[in-house]
Formats: C-alpha cells, sequence, structure tokens
C-alpha cells in the first residue's frame, strides 16, 4: 500500500452520505457530526440513537435501500451495511464518480479512514494504521490522553489568542518567531497547568 498523506479536512458544507445506520454506521455518523457537513443517511434500519439525531434535525435520514442517485452530488460516502456485495457496488459507484469512499473494516475499498482521535479543545492528535489494526490505534490513543490531560485544551487556546497579539504587535520577524517558540515550550506548558490544577487532573483520571 502507497503511504496515506495525513491532513485534517474540512468538511462544513460538505455533503456527505452513510450507508448503514447500525452498531457499524452509528459511531461512523457520529464522528461527522461535530464537522459542519450536511449528513445524509440511508438505510432499512436505524439505531434509536441515529433515529434521534434525525428527529433532532442533525441528519437526514433515509429508511430505504441505497440507490446510485443517493451520490449526486455527495463529497464523500460510508459504506457501513452488513452486506459485503452492497458496500462493494458503493464503493465502486463511487469511484466512478470520483467520490472519496470508505467501506468499513475493508482498508483495501477505503479513500480514507476514521482514525483514533485525543481531542484537546482545538488542539487534536489522530492516530491511524491506515486499517491494519484499529485496536492497536485505540490503545495509543488511550496512551495520549494520559500524556496530554485536559488542561492542553484551555492552553491551546490562549496560545492562539497569544500568537494574534504578537503576530500583529511591531516586534521584528525573528523577535515573534523566538516568542512564538518559546511560548510553546514544555516550561509554558507546565506553568500554565499549575495554574489550571483541576483541569489537569480531570485530564489525568481520562
Amino acid at each position: 500500500m502507497t503511504s496515506l498523506f495525513p491532513m485534517f479536512l474540512k468538511l462544513a458544507g460538505r455533503r456527505c452520505l452513510v450507508v448503514g445506520a447500525g452498531r457499524v454506521g452509528e459511531p461512523k455518523i457520529a464522528g461527522l457530526l461535530e464537522t459542519g457537513a450536511h449528513i445524509r443517511v440511508v438505510a432499512l434500519e436505524a439505531t434509536p440513537t441515529v433515529r434521534e439525531w434525525a428527529r433532532e434535525g442533525k441528519i437526514h435520514l433515509a429508511l430505504r435501500a441505497f440507490a446510485h442517485a443517493d451520490l449526486d452530488g455527495i463529497f464523500l460516502v460510508v459504506a457501513a451495511t452488513a452486506s459485503r456485495n452492497l458496500n462493494d457496488g458503493i464503493y465502486d459507484e463511487a469511484q466512478k464518480r470520483g467520490v472519496l469512499c470508505n467501506v468499513v473494516d475493508v482498508p483495501d475499498l477505503c479513500d480514507f479512514f476514521y482514525p483514533a482521535v485525543v481531542r484537546r479543545g482545538d488542539l487534536q492528535i489522530a492516530v491511524s494504521t491506515a486499517g491494519q489494526s484499529p485496536s492497536l490505534a485505540q490503545k495509543i490513543r488511550q496512551q495520549l490522553e494520559q500524556q496530554f490531560p485536559a488542561g492542553y485544551g484551555e492552553w491551546v487556546a490562549e496560545l492562539g489568542e497569544t500568537r494574534r497579539l504578537i503576530l500583529s504587535s511591531d516586534l521584528e520577524k525573528e523577535r515573534k518567531l523566538d516568542l512564538l517558540h518559546s511560548l510553546a515550550s514544555r516550561e509554558a506548558l507546565e506553568a500554565a497547568l499549575a495554574e489550571m490544577p483541576a483541569l489537569a487532573v480531570h485530564g489525568e483520571k481520562k
């Protein structure tokens, strides 16, 4: 397999399709909910949670069989049904249309993968094994959750505000870079967490 290109993708306003809304499809839908994407779900059956998302207007749910026309105008699709033939057909049609496709648990039929993610506010650390061992990715994620406590979220937000102030100042470019690098040091983090002990402790328990 060729090397994957790691990136964080903006999906706000994009049309995304998930085919399947059962035990496998539900977490795939959940992974899209906070992205601002327009999420369409097509499935014969749906879990209570997926149905509730539809009632709340978070997704558009169509309880019926998949049709090729469901891919019209779609940016990416996730095939999460129990039928290998159906999943293969979705992948083939997506390839014809240039639509990014993920067939759950079939790495060879994936243009992208769902990584294991540690989220601390605007800080996101994603771990992928290119579909070879999701269990390993999850274990590494758990280790990273211990290494990066919840306080990182607030610290990153403060760094962002300070960065904007520094970049808009009249300081020389070299001085700006020195300040930005010093603010992102381990010492700066420890000082910030010392002022937010409750957040640091909370993160260590996750």
